[in-house]
């Protein structure tokens, strides 16, 4: 249901009080007006704390800095024609026992006339005794289509039109999701005025705003990224399984009837290249990256925890479509059933698998994970992620393909004189964040001894390494046999 068949239906429900969460008072206002009007001609009254009533019976700015002569303006005024009144960061009056006390006896009164307060507020703050009395609706960040269209406006207000081609406003449009319409206003009217126009340009400069977003918060990261997948060596069925989806969030796709892709668990031991992916998949997608530390929804308060959680998804959801990174998952929640913190570990983990399979919207989560075994059931089961890969160390190709790839970036010009198919074959086991800190320490010593280094230095590191995987070989055994009975997929 839309917010506009909501509030309508909540109107002609007869609900006395509405409470609405959120930030654009000036878009509200105009989807309010644009609501009751189409419908039935209906009296708006307006009020905040500072301006009074600025559309009333009596006069222009009629209750300034008293929220109780606002609400004696309701409860007086005796007008056949149904009403609505719209009060303003309302809550932080609600708990004053005169304005709370006037307030359910207004209601008494709403009954049996045709009059509604609607109250509106960043956040919902409700005293007890006043919640069975209160509607709350959501006003979402716009749409798609009202971005569209407001992209549209001012390209044609600026004398743009025709030269934005409809898969750069697609990609503009995505990239702009998750912010309000002012800011939108606010960031193209940067671009515009760095660059002249919109186009493929502008989406950085939205992303930076985006980032700024996050930036307030204390939850999540927002990362730049500029890896590529084919710059990951290795995981070729995960590659494969990720560029099917490269355009599943697009509007080709949801015309298609594609459904929006959940999310995929990446297990695999340290410096198999899970993060990499991580970061390679939202630059490919286009999208902005949310990283996760789940130890930051822990909080000492009770209930806190909980509270953390859901403004987390509250964030990702505003910034969709987006990829939400949640970066050693088996940390955090590892063997909760064991946790004697009065159960918040449980609880929030309940909150999160619950929204895991559950959510609607374009938040694609990449969850990555050391061990499988001290990942909680409930997030292995079947529909909280599309797939679980396992990230096998890489095999003697990859190897060799791995060592180019980072030969290529500290030696663009001579990485071609190492042995490849030798360094490969001596570095049997090696993980690819192994095999690129071997080329690191050969270059160490081949720069103390005032020389270039050569194959026979990373030979020598190789050597001098012993990969995790001969540390702890009874992981990647399991995870093998799980694999072997199709609950999980190789990369």
């Amino acid at each position: 249901m839309t917010f506009r068949e909501e509030l309508l239906l909540s109107l002609k429900a007869g609900y006395p009080i509405i409470y609405i969460v959120t930030i654009e008072e000036d878009r509200l206002e105009y989807t309010i007006r644009k609501a009751i009007n189409i419908k039935s001609p209906k009296h708006l009254y307006i009020w905040d704390f500072i301006d009074g009533y600025k559309l009333n019976p009596i006069q222009k700015g009629f209750a300034k800095r008293n929220p109780l002569k606002a609400l004696e303006v309701i409860e007086a005024l005796n007008s056949r024609t149904p009403s609505i009144f719209i009060l303003k960061d309302f809550k932080r009056f609600l708990k004053d026992l005169t304005i709370s006390r006037k307030l359910r006896n207004i209601i008494q009164a709403l009954k049996t006339q045709p009059k509604t307060i609607i109250i509106v507020d960043s956040e919902i703050e409700i005293p007890n005794e006043l919640k069975d009395h209160m509607t709350i609706i959501k006003f979402d960040l716009p749409t798609a289509k009202e971005i569209k269209e407001e992209i549209l406006r001012l390209v044609l207000k600026v004398g743009l039109r025709g030269r934005l081609p409809p898969k750069s406003l697609e990609k503009i449009v995505q990239a702009c999701q998750g912010l309000s319409l002012e800011k939108i206003r606010r960031v193209l009217g940067k671009v515009l005025a760095i660059y002249k126009r919109i186009d493929k340009n502008s989406i950085p400069i939205i992303l930076q705003e985006k980032k700024q977003i996050i930036s307030q918060t204390e939850l999540l990261e927002f990362w730049s990224v500029k890896e590529k997948l084919k710059n990951i060596g290795g995981a070729l069925n995960l590659k494969r399984w990720l560029n099917a989806r490269v355009d599943a969030f697009s509007e080709k796709g949801v015309n298609y009837g594609l459904l929006t892709p959940r999310g995929v668990l990446i297990i695999g031991m340290q410096g198999t290249g899970k993060s990499l992916i991580a970061k390679a998949v939202a630059y490919e997608w286009k999208l902005p990256l949310l990283r996760l530390d789940v130890g930051r929804l822990f909080a000492g308060i009770v209930g806190e925890s909980e509270a953390r959680v859901r403004q987390m998804i509250v964030i990702a959801e505003s910034l969709a479509p987006c990829i939400l990174w949640v970066d050693e998952i088996d940390k955090a929640f590892s063997d909760s059933e064991h946790n004697f913190d009065s159960g918040t570990t449980i609880r929030v983990l309940s909150t999160f698998v619950t929204w895991l399979g559950e959510k609607n919207l374009p938040v694609f989560v990449i969850a990555t994970a050391n061990d499988i075994q001290c990942l909680p059931v409930e997030i292995l089961r079947k529909g909280r992620f599309d797939e679980i890969f396992f990230l096998k160390n890489p095999s003697m190709e990859e190897r060799g393909v791995i060592f180019e790839i980072h030969l290529r970036r500290f030696r663009p010009d001579t990485w071609y004189i190492f042995d490849l198919h030798k360094l490969s074959l001596n570095s049997h086991q090696f993980s690819g964040a192994e095999i690129e800190q071997t080329i690191v320490d050969a270059m160490y010593v081949a720069f103390s001894e005032e020389r270039e280094f050569t194959t026979q230095d990373i030979l020598i590191a190789i050597k001098a390494t012993v990969p995790i995987l001969q540390i702890d070989p009874m992981r990647t055994e399991l995870i093998q046999s799980w694999a072997s009975s199709g609950k999980i997929r190789l990369a």
